[in-house]
């Protein structure tokens, strides 16, 4: 019975319960426990690269082509987190950005009941965004098995754009319409089930690498610094100054 169950949903073998240890012993697990979330993104090393190359053509082969990050819960809150950077931090054009997220934007705070398990709410999403074979679809699930985002991945794959699967299972059905295939198997979490720690800090590390090679290829960052910057506020428009002042 244990072999059906996602590695990401199994309970953690590997010290005594966490709710069972003392505040000191908790966090030096949790600690090491994202340690080792970095080192699976580390494995994946060839996949990103190989991602990294191939959105980096596609997006540079139209002048319309998006970036479109998918998910539920968690994860989609992730791809959020990562995309909205885009436009401040390397002058990505909005337009050439979008979101698919499980429940909407009101999930994007709180928790939308049954919303991941809508493939009817995902199948309209594909059709109203109107995707195509000049998008790339990034789509993570910790599970790899998220109703939600397996179908738009499908939908996505059938309208022939790049379909990134970004899975921290290893079987994840998400990775049956991948074009390109990433798995980070960070395994059980310490709190059983709770894919926000490990899983999580794992998809964060890998959309970083994604996101800002990607640009770096674009031309978006020069000697290291944010060439493309939009200064939004204050702090920025400093930040810009100085960075103008190093060039």
């Amino acid at each position: 019975m244990r072999q059906n169950i996602p590695k990401t949903e199994r309970v953690f073998q590997n010290s005594k319960p966490i709710d069972k240890l003392n505040i000191f012993d908790g966090i030096t697990l949790i600690v090491n426990e994202q340690k080792k979330a970095a080192l699976e993104v580390k494995k994946a090393a060839i996949s990103i690269r190989f991602a990294i190359n191939e959105i980096s053509k596609h997006l540079s082969s139209s002048k319309t082509g998006r970036l479109i990050y998918v998910g539920a819960g968690t994860s989609g809150r992730i791809g959020v987190q990562d995309g909205v950077e885009l436009f401040p931090t390397f002058n990505w054009p909005k337009k050439r950005l979008d979101f698919i997220i499980a429940g909407g934007n009101k999930a994007i705070i709180e928790t939308v009941e049954n919303a991941e398990d809508c493939t009817s709410e995902a199948f309209k999403s594909v059709i109203n965004k109107k995707i195509n074979s000049k998008d790339v679809v990034i789509c993570l699930a910790a599970s790899g098995n998220t109703p939600f985002t397996c179908k738009v991945i499908e939908e996505s794959f059938n309208q022939d754009a790049l379909t990134i699967a970004i899975s921290n299972n290893p079987k994840g059905n998400i990775l049956k319409f991948g074009k390109i295939n990433i798995i980070l198997d960070t395994k059980a979490e310490v709190i059983a089930g709770s894919t926000r720690l490990k899983a999580g800090t794992a998809q964060k590390i890998c959309l970083n690498a994604i996101s800002s090679m990607v640009m770096i290829k674009l031309g978006r960052v020069k000697n290291g610094i944010m060439s493309e910057m939009v200064p939004t506020n204050e702090k920025l428009r400093k930040r810009k100054k100085f960075f103008q002042i190093k060039n």
